[in-house]
């Protein structure tokens, strides 16, 4: 038995969320630089947006609620 059969790896063995195949410690939880990159592209033009509820309403810096202006009312 070796000293690696005892080792507990750190991070589960997932498969890179790009292209599916096993993922490299050096670029976790990718396998490559080029998955890596192409995801850190996908954040900076914005592809990965939560969509926020056209009901809510804005909050001023305070923090008090403020309803719909009078101006947005035709």
């Amino acid at each position: 038995m070796s000293m690696d059969d005892k080792v507990t790896p750190l991070r589960p063995k997932r498969p890179c969320p790009e292209c599916g195949k096993p993922s490299a410690r050096e670029h976790y939880p990718f396998c490559s630089t080029r998955c890596k990159d192409i995801d850190l592209n996908r954040w900076l033009k914005g592809a990965y947006v939560i969509p926020g509820r056209d009901d809510e309403e804005e909050e001023d810096d305070d923090g008090s609620k403020q309803g719909p202006s009078p101006k947005d009312e035709p």
